[in-house]
């Protein structure tokens, strides 16, 4: 795939990343050609057959020529999410043999440190970033390890590149493992090329023949959305591929975009929220007349984008919106050349589609999993629905099993983006893979008559009260959130319980530093605590006082959730505001800022006994 790409894409430039101030560009030709050369030094290193590298380091070219490199040279390519503890990145690497770790700082060569002497296959560690403070037998710098296999011909490597088959394992993706250990998903030679090629073309991703596009990578590459689609999608089609500094998902990843101008770009629920919320609280700062024309802007967008007809309802009032407002908005976004906006990884609440959608970008969810090489099912300019992940991808298959009376069943995938099966876990994958091939999601799911495809949550997520009645809690927390503008994070609970009650969160400010949720509540919430009568500016005053304001519009807002509830016992009865916001680092939220319910119910078991008592 790549020597067609060289040859088709030789001089364009493929990979573009910041160096001491400056892009810096790397054509597919020289990419190629770095490819090999790190390949012959991982042989030279000792990397043998079907042992891993593992890169544990923030999206970076070094991170892709590892990657690329280590395929070539015939090893399994492994990433680690650099938010891993010491602990979890020895499971991956001792799991998957791994013969070199490729770090991209101190502070993640200090994790390997403390884990090298239980690493039995490691054979060298390779750092790309920063200098090496001392050093050490097997350490080396990028420059160093680059000319380590100069004396490696190309027969030797060419010979081992001729010698690998299409269905032999060459990635493997961790699931993030919300119960257990995270499994390691083998993905074939297969698996990915096919995936790169239909995949990105259900989405409309453009061959550089046809217009080059250009990408933004910021998203964990450990992750199978951001490395099918940023990785190896990019060498599929002859992409460009700006890399975002380390503080992206800290608010840098706009500085990125602005310089970039990606004609497409794809991002998680969460990451869509935080440009959603900063817009909201750039417009809660502004003038009067400002915020009356954008609320006025994007009204008119919306309604053009909600209606069902093609036909152009007030077409001037609509281009006048859009030049005179949105255009500007998505300018200042760095989405002006953006013609496609992607959002995969968990659902989208209707808040963000319709916010997005006033702004007139329609998000375009895919979805998949690790297990299926990333997206199975695709939506784009072609194939688009609100609130559905599109379609089963052209050669692929989708089907409901154990449906309900409503239609909702588990969601199967059938095709060429299937995974191999879990690494050392033969028992997994036979629960995970029928015997005619289909794969079972654990994901509830409808499919309308057209084939379009809905998400409703995970099986084991669903709530089952002790009256027996299943509640899927997703709809619900949606809806919470689309009530109450100044609630940040929902999580139902009622499992084996008489009622359902529902923790909260308050949108509060960042840390520009660590990224950590603060105590001061954001512009919006403020302005939402204005509106109803509270003089609140913190989250811990609005807990300590049961500020009266506050938690009556709260109330209001979680009636009118409740009036809507399809039955009785989806009604919302008790609530509790907790004390800061979820994050990555609070446990609650994983790499992708997915919830984590299981630490949650561990986390707040004080405060969920609370609802239950007497």
């Amino acid at each position: 795939m790549f020597k067609e790409s060289m040859e088709k894409y030789g001089p364009l430039n493929a990979l573009v990343s910041r160096k001491n101030g400056k892009w810096e560009k790397i054509t597919f030709s020289e990419y190629y050609s770095l490819s090999r050369k790190a390949a012959k030094s991982f042989l030279k290193l000792g990397l043998e057959r079907f042992h891993s590298v593992a890169i544990l380091g923030f999206n970076s070219p070094e991170w892709f020529i590892s990657a690329v490199g280590t395929v070539f040279a015939g090893g399994i390519i492994t990433g680690i999410y650099t938010t891993n503890s010491p602990e979890a990145c020895h499971h991956i690497a001792h799991d998957s043999k791994a013969n070199i770790i490729v770090v991209d700082s101190q502070k993640q060569l200090d994790k390997i440190m403390q884990i090298w002497n239980r690493l039995p296959h490691l054979k060298a560690v390779v750092q790309y970033k920063e200098s090496l403070p001392e050093k050490h037998p097997n350490l080396y710098t990028m420059e160093e390890f680059m000319e380590l296999g100069n004396e490696i011909t190309d027969d030797t490597l060419d010979y081992i590149i001729n010698s690998q088959k299409p269905n032999q394992c060459c990635g493997l993706i961790y699931t993030s493992g919300t119960t257990g250990k995270p499994k390691g998903a083998m993905l074939s030679h297969d698996n990915i090329t096919w995936t790169a090629t239909h995949c990105s073309r259900a989405g409309d991703m453009q061959p550089a023949e046809i217009q080059q596009e250009t990408i933004v990578s910021y998203l964990p590459l450990s992750h199978i959305a951001a490395q099918i689609y940023d990785l190896w999608t990019g060498i599929k089609w002859g992409e460009q591929v700006y890399f975002a500094e380390p503080d992206a998902l800290k608010g840098g990843l706009i500085n990125t975009l602005k310089e970039a101008q990606p004609t497409s770009l794809m991002g998680v629920p969460r990451v869509w929220e935080k440009i959603m919320e900063k817009l909201k609280d750039v417009s809660a700062q502004s003038s009067f007349m400002k915020r009356k024309m954008l609320s006025w802007a994007m009204s008119v967008s919306l309604e053009r984008n909600l209606s069902s007809s093609s036909s152009d309802l007030k077409p001037f009032q609509t281009r006048l919106a859009d030049y005179l407002v949105l255009a500007k908005i998505r300018r200042a976004l760095g989405f002006s050349r953006c013609q496609k906006h992607f959002s995969g990884a968990a659902p989208l609440t209707t808040e963000t589609i319709y916010f997005f959608l006033g702004l007139n970008i329609p998000l375009y969810e895919a979805y998949g999993m690790s297990e299926t090489s990333g997206p199975h099912c695709m939506s784009g300019p072609y194939v688009y629905r609100r609130h559905s992940c599109g379609k089963a991808v052209s050669g692929c298959k989708v089907k409901l099993v154990n449906e309900d009376a409503d239609g909702n069943g588990e969601i199967c995938f059938w095709g060429r983006t299937v995974f191999m099966g879990y690494l050392n876990m033969e028992d997994k994958t036979n629960e995970a893979i029928d015997e005619d091939g289909w794969l079972h999601s654990g994901d509830l799911g409808k499919i309308d008559k057209d084939g379009f495809v809905y998400t409703t949550g995970r099986i084991k997520d669903l709530i089952i009260t002790a009256g027996g009645e299943n509640v899927p809690p997703i709809p619900i927390e949606d809806a919470v959130k689309k009530a109450l503008p100044i609630v940040s994070n929902t999580m139902l609970i009622g499992d084996q319980k008489k009622f359902l009650s529902i923790l909260l969160t308050l949108k509060s400010t960042l840390d520009p530093e660590t990224s950590e949720p603060t105590d001061y509540l954001t512009e919006e919430a403020r302005e939402f605590c204005q509106k109803i009568g509270s003089n609140a500016t913190k989250v811990s005053e609005i807990v300590a006082t049961k500020d009266k304001a506050v938690h009556q519009a709260i109330q209001d807002g979680i009636t009118k959730v409740n009036i809507n509830a399809t039955a009785k016992v989806q009604c919302i009865q008790k609530w509790v505001i907790l004390q800061r916001d979820f994050s990555i680092s609070g446990g609650e939220l994983g790499p992708t800022m997915k919830l984590k319910r299981d630490a949650v119910l561990e986390k707040y078991k004080e405060e969920i006994s609370a609802f239950y008592k007497g």
